[in-house]
């Protein structure tokens, strides 16, 4: 392993890589003890952090594990109201913090917010409470709505209106949840019948309790993953919200991810009074934060799951291969929205927790560089974590989790390293495909995540890739992200964000260089390819034919000679199904 010795971003170096290039953040008396406060709302954690300006150097922070609550298999929801809390406690212990620091509340001058993206909440408008939980990002019970879409546009195409919202008909946007929750919710169908039902994701929550509901907005990086934002107008799409039946009135205004928006009005924050001026969903975020502002520039974050962007500047370029096109940030009313290609992989660090809490073949999820360094290869076994279907370049709902390659003289150390060679694949997938679509010549991958932190998992990920990887020592960007965004709002203006110039500022990276050889790399991965292949059309989308865990549920509670009895009828049955 080749390992960066956290090379400074000094100007002028002869290094091609380590350079930083931030935006030219110019002291002035006005940002003189002037700090910004971040909400950050991410699928595991919610947190608050509060930065410095110009320097953007976090002094002060609180962070909250989130509940996942999972009714069934392939459902994920959390508690509206149990993230509104924890925001308000997050902020009350950070701000805490300051008068220790020399820093008083007063000094946080504007508040930003990222969060987690496609997650979706519906509320009542009259009484500001969650009609429902909210449906999480990765939940695959609207899979049965998307063959309901499908089987009414042509040939169930399921990339009919990519030119017009940058993304295919799946289970992972906000649209096919908020037609799921007006189907299946009683509350949700009568509050839309009255016209009381709100809709948005999680940054729509958010500000509408701290504004008590005085306002109802999102931003266009949020709304580019609805599947209901045309993106090119960057408005609510008629046709799109006739698709799903929803009401415009349902949904937030469409703003800028730069902009002040108004005061948090809630006495229960200890944030009221504070302007709002920045919001971005937390992958937008963390592009910003690693700076990739220029296009072909392209940033992997590694959490549960990963997420690669590649700038595409003002262009939207509309994928053949599976990608997303998305609003990257729109930095003001009157600046031009600047687009991305995104691959996003669904099972990242989700795959290591399974092999802790379900398969326990190691103690920790954070033991998995010490388990697959005690083998020098996964012996030929591969891993494919579709749990709940592949995401790009794919888009295979009906795709199921292997693992393949298996001999008596496997390991628990080969699995292991198998799973994080199977990030480092399924990231591939998804550079390959921006290679080809972008036109853009990759000559480096910008990583930050908490799994980043794994040096063997980038190791891998520079070998499988063949490209350096530069791993920011700001392991998540996604609040320093978010924080620029706020701070250079107009009518806030504690820094100027300009991409022509370069600064550089005590910002680190750990360099990754490849060790591996093209021939290696193309063996390697056109295996990783055939396993994939494999892990195709394991949903039946009919009547299952296999013994599940509910048949043996209920059949271990059959009594003794009933069970014979009752076993021989339901197979006699399944046989009926299968001639018919």
């Amino acid at each position: 392993m080749t390992e960066g010795k956290n090379i400074p971003t000094t100007p002028g170096s002869s290094a091609e890589v380590p350079f930083r290039r931030m935006g030219d953040f110019r002291k002035t008396s006005l940002s003189i003890n002037r700090l910004v406060g971040v909400i950050d709302e991410g699928t595991n954690v919610v947190s608050f952090s509060i930065y410095t300006t110009p320097e953007f150097k976090e002094i002060a922070a609180h962070r909250i594990e989130k509940q996942m609550i999972s009714v069934k298999d392939g459902w994920f929801e959390q508690d509206p109201v149990a993230i509104i809390n924890n925001i308000y406690r997050c902020a009350e212990v950070a701000v805490s913090k300051l008068p220790a620091l020399g820093y008083r509340k007063e000094d946080i001058y504007t508040i930003g917010i990222t969060n987690q993206r496609e997650t979706t909440v519906v509320w009542d408008s009259m009484t500001g409470k969650p009609l429902y939980n909210a449906i999480v990002w990765n939940d695959i019970r609207t899979t049965s709505t998307v063959d309901q879409i499908l089987a009414k546009v042509p040939e169930q195409n399921k990339n009919h209106f990519k030119n017009i919202v940058g993304l295919p008909i799946s289970p992972y946007f906000s649209a096919l949840k908020i037609r799921w929750l007006k189907d299946n919710v009683p509350a949700v169908r009568k509050a839309c019948r009255e016209k009381r039902c709100k809709a948005g994701t999680i940054d729509s929550w958010i500000v509408w309790n701290l504004t008590k509901g005085s306002l109802h907005i999102t931003d266009v990086t949020n709304a580019s993953r609805t599947l209901l934002m045309n993106i090119e107008s960057l408005e609510w799409d008629p046709m799109m919200l006739k698709t799903f039946s929803i009401h415009v009135d349902m949904l937030p205004e469409i703003r800028s991810c730069s902009e002040i928006y108004g005061k948090i009005c809630d006495e229960r924050s200890v944030l009221n009074g504070m302007p709002i001026s920045g919001i971005l969903g937390n992958q937008q975020a963390s592009l910003l934060g690693q700076m990739c502002i220029k296009p072909g520039q392209t940033k992997n974050t590694y959490r549960s799951g990963c997420f690669l962007l590649c700038n595409t500047g003002t262009t939207h370029v509309i994928s053949s291969r599976g990608l997303l096109t998305t609003v990257a940030y729109k930095l003001g009313p009157n600046s031009p929205p600047i687009y991305a290609l995104e691959g996003a992989v669904a099972v990242a660090g989700h795959a290591l927790e399974w092999l802790q809490n379900k398969v326990r073949i190691m103690p920790n999820a954070s033991d998995a560089e010490k388990y697959a360094e005690a083998v020098q290869t996964t012996g030929d076994v591969y891993f494919v974590p579709a749990f709940t279907g592949l995401y790009a370049p794919y888009w295979r709902k009906d795709a199921r989790g292997m693992l393949i390659g298996l001999t008596q003289f496997s390991t628990k150390h080969h699995v292991v390293r198998a799973a994080l060679e199977a990030i480092c694949f399924q990231s591939r997938d998804i550079l390959e495909c921006m290679y080809k679509e972008g036109g853009f010549k990759f000559n480096k991958l910008h990583a930050d995540g908490a799994l980043s932190s794994n040096n063997l998992l980038m190791q891998l990920q520079a070998d499988t890739a063949g490209v350096p990887v530069f791993r920011s020592q700001l392991l998540d960007s996604t609040a320093f992200g978010a924080a620029m965004c706020a701070a250079q709002a107009e009518g806030v203006e504690l820094c100027k964000f300009d991409p022509e110039k370069r600064h550089y500022d005590n910002i680190y990276y750990d360099t990754f260089l490849p060790t591996s050889t093209e021939e290696e790399r193309k063996h390697r991965y056109g295996k990783w390819k055939k396993a994939v292949e494999r892990s195709f059309d394991w949903v039946d989308r009919g009547q299952a034919k296999t013994m599940t865990e509910e048949r043996y549920r209920m059949l271990s509670s059959v009594p003794g000679s009933l069970f014979i009895i009752t076993t021989f009828a339901m197979l006699a049955h399944s046989l009926r199904n299968v001639k018919a």
